[in-house]
């Protein structure tokens, strides 16, 4: 085969692929979308985001039980299943397997199936998933992290006598989990207590200096020829009309040049270093494809610090791709794949991540993230159906139409929604629905959230396009 030479040639391989893609996770979610550039790219999901409109998902009789237990566990539950084997013999042989998550236990099952799984070893990135070690590399890289120390703690006396030089306010965070449920913060014996025995239990925790600070997120891909990387976001962490976690993920933001007075060109030009610089240490530890950076930004000192390393696709995935796709752009996925595949292309990176550092092409784009932050024990028997979803001048949303590609939002009063959670599911704290809190400008409020999005949306209308997601 040829060597691809262009954009267009990238493009044009994956939409002539004939390889077996299966992404195999709960929801179409961080693959949203790719299925139109990826042809034979199938999505086995525990449910149907699309209510059985999308012609590429496929969704196992029962699989409603599965994924009570965490997203590895729900792709072990389908891997298990007889459908989802049927499934897979049936789309040809050489498929490659994609997820969001995945440990050992899955990737050797993907492998009896037939499926060559499209990422690093499992045990490689739970290595690099680990917090320590993001800490770690980011110190050989010459990355600075918050001011830290990383100790084994099993008190509140042992706490502060590690962390004297960190000040009053701390934040620990356990090696492993989602930060919204794994970082704690804590000013007082009180604190600590609600928290002691999670923190006693491991090895070792970071220990950070508690800063005022804003969250940014990017992501990059480690190729043959460096690394590529995309946009840089904001992101919406914390929020408590979203979120039931102090540290939960709540959304993000693409802004184009001009578009955002956080995002100065001297900010992306940092992020963008630190990307490069990490994707370097990766590559040395033996790593490749798809990787996401969680930054804190002092508003303090205006210094930028490294947070969080997740070595895959991630939550931002479907903006990274999307606002790529804008300018005609190959996104990191198709150069995730293209690694994972062995084919020969060329890619000139300067050329590929210039239009980030200057965003004058970039396309703005939001993603709101809505999750249950009432306790209590509820069903849910209907969900608002998938598709563009549209904001009257009164602030009023209406559902639009069906659509399954995010591609259909043309204008900046629509936005295009997925549930991630069915009819008939009893979801824990964290799964919430209010479909009308869409299209706010939310992160240009100082304040946070305000109490009456309503009224207040009608003060802000929306100035960019975006993808709202159930939880």
């Amino acid at each position: 085969m040829q060597t691809l030479q262009t954009p267009t040639d990238i493009f044009n391989f994956f939409g002539a692929n004939q390889t077996p893609f299966y992404y195999i996770s709960t929801s179409t979610f961080n693959l949203l979308g790719m299925d139109a550039r990826i042809n034979n790219l199938r999505f086995i999901n525990t449910i149907n985001s699309f209510a059985g409109h999308h012609p590429h998902v496929f969704v196992p009789p029962g699989a409603h039980a599965y994924g009570r237990q965490g997203i590895e566990a729900a792709n072990n539950d389908l891997l298990n299943d007889p459908a989802v084997a049927d499934y897979v013999r049936c789309g040809g042989a050489d498929g490659y397997a994609l997820f969001l998550m995945f440990d050992e236990q899955v990737e050797q099952r993907a492998r009896q199936l037939g499926l060559r799984v499209a990422f690093p070893p499992a045990k490689l990135r739970a290595d690099l998933d680990n917090k320590i070690t993001t800490t770690r590399l980011g110190n050989q890289a010459g990355i600075p992290s918050v001011p830290n120390v990383l100790a084994h703690v099993e008190s509140y006396a042992a706490l502060r006598q590690v962390a004297r030089h960190l000040g009053p306010d701390l934040v620990v965070q356990l090696p492993y989990g989602d930060s919204g449920a794994t970082t704690f913060f804590i000013a007082t014996e009180a604190d600590y207590r609600l928290h002691a025995a999670l923190i006693a239990a491991q090895p070792l925790v970071k220990i950070m200096r508690r800063i005022h600070c804003r969250q940014l997120t990017i992501e990059g891909c480690v190729t043959r020829h460096g690394t590529a990387v995309g946009p840089l976001m904001t992101e919406m962490i914390g929020f408590p009309e979203l979120t039931p976690f102090q540290g939960g993920w709540c959304g993000d933001e693409v802004f184009g040049a001009g578009a955002s007075n956080l995002l100065s060109p001297a900010l992306r030009q940092v992020a963008y270093g630190i990307t490069s610089a990490l994707g370097t240490e990766l590559r040395q530890q033996g790593y490749w494809g798809c990787f996401g950076l969680d930054f804190l930004l002092d508003q303090v000192s205006g210094d930028i610090y490294l947070g969080e390393l997740n070595p895959r696709i991630t939550g931002v995935t479907p903006l990274t791709s999307q606002t790529a796709l804008d300018q005609n752009a190959p996104p990191l996925l198709l150069l995730h794949l293209l690694e994972a595949l062995g084919v020969a292309y060329t890619l000139d990176l300067a050329q590929y991540n210039q239009p980030w550092l200057s965003a004058t092409a970039t396309s703005c784009w939001s993603q709101l993230i809505l999750e249950r932050t009432a306790a209590g024990a509820e069903r849910f028997t209907q969900v608002p159906p998938s598709g563009v979803w549209r904001m009257a001048p009164d602030g009023t949303v209406h559902f639009a139409g069906a659509a399954c590609q995010v591609e259909s939002v043309t204008n900046t009063d629509e936005c295009f929604f997925i549930p991630t959670v069915d009819a008939g599911h009893q979801p824990g704290q964290g799964v919430w629905l209010r479909p009308d809190r869409v299209g706010q400008r939310l992160s240009d409020h100082p304040g946070g959230l305000p109490a009456d999005l309503s009224a207040q949306r009608r003060l802000h209308p929306p100035q960019r396009r975006a993808l709202l997601a159930l939880f």
